[in-house]
Protein backbone atom coordinates (compact mmCIF):
# COMPACT_ATOMS: atom_id res chain seq x y z
CA UNK A 1 0.00 0.00 0.00
CA UNK A 2 3.03 2.08 1.04
CA UNK A 3 4.67 1.53 -2.63
CA UNK A 4 1.51 2.48 -4.37
CA UNK A 5 1.19 5.81 -2.71
CA UNK A 6 4.60 6.57 -2.74
CA UNK A 7 4.13 5.93 -6.97
CA UNK A 8 1.26 7.54 -6.74
CA UNK A 9 2.38 10.80 -5.25
CA UNK A 10 5.91 10.83 -7.56
CA UNK A 11 3.31 10.60 -10.73
CA UNK A 12 0.84 13.42 -9.64
CA UNK A 13 4.60 15.41 -8.98
CA UNK A 14 5.80 14.35 -12.29
CA UNK A 15 2.18 15.75 -13.93
CA UNK A 16 2.25 19.43 -12.12
CA UNK A 17 5.28 19.92 -13.22
CA UNK A 18 5.71 22.32 -16.43
CA UNK A 19 7.19 20.57 -19.85
CA UNK A 20 9.54 22.09 -21.51
CA UNK A 21 11.15 21.82 -25.10
CA UNK A 22 13.75 22.50 -26.86
CA UNK A 23 15.15 22.54 -30.64
CA UNK A 24 17.63 19.85 -31.20
CA UNK A 25 20.14 20.25 -34.43
CA UNK A 26 21.73 17.10 -35.88
CA UNK A 27 25.60 17.82 -36.48
CA UNK A 28 26.09 18.25 -40.63
CA UNK A 29 22.49 18.85 -41.44
CA UNK A 30 20.77 22.13 -42.12
CA UNK A 31 16.44 22.17 -41.91
CA UNK A 32 15.44 23.38 -45.38
CA UNK A 33 11.63 23.97 -45.84
CA UNK A 34 11.84 21.84 -48.83
CA UNK A 35 11.56 17.91 -48.94
CA UNK A 36 13.68 15.89 -51.22
CA UNK A 37 12.11 12.72 -52.51
CA UNK A 38 14.18 9.78 -52.40
CA UNK A 39 13.75 6.07 -51.97
CA UNK A 40 12.93 4.68 -48.99
CA UNK A 41 14.76 1.88 -47.07
CA UNK A 42 14.25 -1.87 -48.15
CA UNK A 43 13.32 -0.84 -51.36
CA UNK A 44 14.26 -2.35 -54.50
CA UNK A 45 16.64 -1.62 -57.19
CA UNK A 46 13.66 -2.13 -59.85
CA UNK A 47 11.93 0.01 -57.91
CA UNK A 48 14.31 2.81 -57.75
CA UNK A 49 14.76 2.66 -61.38
CA UNK A 50 10.85 2.86 -62.25
CA UNK A 51 10.33 5.77 -59.85
CA UNK A 52 13.38 8.05 -60.47
CA UNK A 53 15.02 6.51 -63.51
CA UNK A 54 18.35 5.72 -64.45
CA UNK A 55 21.17 7.17 -62.37
CA UNK A 56 23.55 10.04 -63.14
CA UNK A 57 26.20 7.81 -61.97
CA UNK A 58 26.72 4.33 -60.80
CA UNK A 59 29.51 2.75 -58.25
CA UNK A 60 30.67 -0.84 -57.54
CA UNK A 61 29.57 -3.15 -56.08
CA UNK A 62 32.01 -3.81 -53.92
CA UNK A 63 32.80 -5.22 -50.80
CA UNK A 64 30.61 -8.26 -48.63
CA UNK A 65 27.97 -7.73 -48.84
CA UNK A 66 28.15 -5.91 -51.64
CA UNK A 67 27.71 -2.03 -51.83
CA UNK A 68 26.41 -0.33 -54.71
CA UNK A 69 26.07 3.38 -55.00
CA UNK A 70 23.77 5.12 -57.41
CA UNK A 71 24.12 9.39 -57.70
CA UNK A 72 21.00 11.01 -58.83
CA UNK A 73 22.01 15.28 -59.01
CA UNK A 74 21.13 16.25 -55.25
CA UNK A 75 20.97 12.35 -53.69
CA UNK A 76 22.29 9.19 -53.35
CA UNK A 77 21.20 5.78 -52.46
CA UNK A 78 23.37 3.34 -51.35
CA UNK A 79 22.21 -0.51 -51.77
CA UNK A 80 23.71 -3.31 -49.94
CA UNK A 81 22.76 -6.19 -52.74
CA UNK A 82 19.33 -5.11 -54.45
CA UNK A 83 17.55 -3.05 -51.51
CA UNK A 84 18.29 0.37 -50.73
CA UNK A 85 20.09 0.50 -47.02
CA UNK A 86 20.53 3.99 -46.96
CA UNK A 87 20.04 7.84 -49.28
CA UNK A 88 21.45 11.16 -48.27
CA UNK A 89 20.55 14.13 -49.70
CA UNK A 90 23.37 16.49 -50.47
CA UNK A 91 21.21 19.88 -50.34
CA UNK A 92 21.10 19.14 -46.31
CA UNK A 93 23.76 17.90 -45.42
CA UNK A 94 27.26 20.00 -44.37
CA UNK A 95 30.14 18.78 -45.40
CA UNK A 96 33.61 19.53 -43.02
CA UNK A 97 35.84 22.46 -44.77
CA UNK A 98 38.79 21.24 -46.28
CA UNK A 99 41.78 22.67 -44.89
Amino acid sequence: MRAALTFLLFGAAMLATPAHAQNLTIPGHVETGFKQEMPKRGVNMDAVLAEFGQPDQIFGPVGEPPITEWVYGSFRVYFEYQRVLHTIDLDTLILPQQQ
